[in-house]
């Protein structure tokens, strides 16, 4: 792991751990309030109301395992800092809490299961609540999003509806709720009696993102929230299909027997979104339309939307 305290005079600090290949190594550098535009200097003064987790009082860190790898919600930047909406947040919620954030870069196949292995009491994302991994992890909802395809513009004619799916090469991160999706519109496909859809999966975005330029698969499952930001960055050469499928809550992924953490996020989350920390965050990504006006902890199928 590398060991990356960034420190800032409104926040105290965060930590950022990141694997790396041989040994461990440690490292310093200061990072400035300024990155997050003044936000976090918006809501210094942590609350003292909030209730904390065991962890958290007793370690002073917000520690969350995050893939550090998706676009705009967690990512590194060009200097190598953590970055991106979840980031925010998470500073945000530390500062209100008084604590420091600690985040440990864990690859997207391993959140799930360290989470329910005890390695860790916080996975710090976007995950879109499905019924199938609330059988495993509760979760802490902040955000509101569907499935889309994204293909590049010269392909996007083929897909003007959910019929044109069938037969359609598609790539999707595995263990996602777009390799979800893939499988239940795929199922859809052959009940009526069309091709299924060819489904590639991918460890991370990166690899997907280049499946699809170089022509390999026809597009790409992902979030609504995601989707509209990396095909904002492309200057038109990528678009969104029509259709948007199965809207679900996203959140942060729990145990299922901590209350006390789940308690903990949901009352910082409503703080902040009480604060007008939340919408600051959301309009900097151009993530407004995906907002909710309060947090949920959801740990069953029967709190789904219908």
């Amino acid at each position: 792991m590398i060991n990356i305290d960034l420190t800032n005079s409104l926040t105290g600090a965060i930590i950022f751990r990141q694997p790396i290949k041989g040994k461990l190594k440690m490292s310093k550098m200061i990072y400035s309030a300024l990155v997050f535009g003044g936000i976090i200097a918006a809501n210094s003064a942590w609350a003292d109301d909030l209730p904390k987790s065991d962890d958290v009082a007793t370690t002073g860190k917000l520690t969350i395992l995050s893939t550090m790898d998706y676009a705009p919600f967690e990512f590194l930047d060009k200097d190598g800092k953590p970055a991106g909406l979840d980031v925010e947040l998470a500073t945000a919620a530390a500062e209100a809490l008084g604590a420091k954030l600690d985040i440990i870069t864990t690859p997207f196949p391993s959140i799930f299961p360290s989470i329910t292995a005890g390695r860790g009491k916080i996975a710090w994302s976007t995950f879109t609540a499905t019924p199938e991994r609330l059988k495993i992890v509760n979760f802490v909802t902040f955000l509101k999003s569907g499935i889309v395809l994204v293909t590049p513009a010269d392909k996007v004619s083929r897909f003007k509806s959910k019929d044109d799916l069938c037969g359609a090469k598609v790539a999707v991160h595995n263990g996602s709720s777009g390799d979800f999706a893939a499988d239940k519109l795929s199922a859809d496909c052959k009940a009526a009696g069309k091709p299924e859809i060819e489904k590639s999966l991918y460890p991370q975005q990166q690899n997907i993102i280049q499946a699809v330029l170089s022509g390999r698969v026809d597009g790409y499952f992902d979030d609504t929230t995601a989707a509209i930001y990396y095909v904002g960055t492309t200057k038109g050469a990528m678009v969104v299909a029509p259709g948007e499928y199965f809207p679900l809550p996203l959140g942060i992924a729990i145990p299922k027997d901590d209350p006390k953490t789940a308690e903990m996020l949901q009352k910082v989350l409503q703080h902040l979104m009480d604060n007008g920390s939340y919408a600051k965050v959301l309009d900097k990504y151009q993530m407004g339309p995906a907002a909710v006006q309060k947090a949920d902890v959801i740990s069953s199928a029967d709190q789904l939307p219908k």
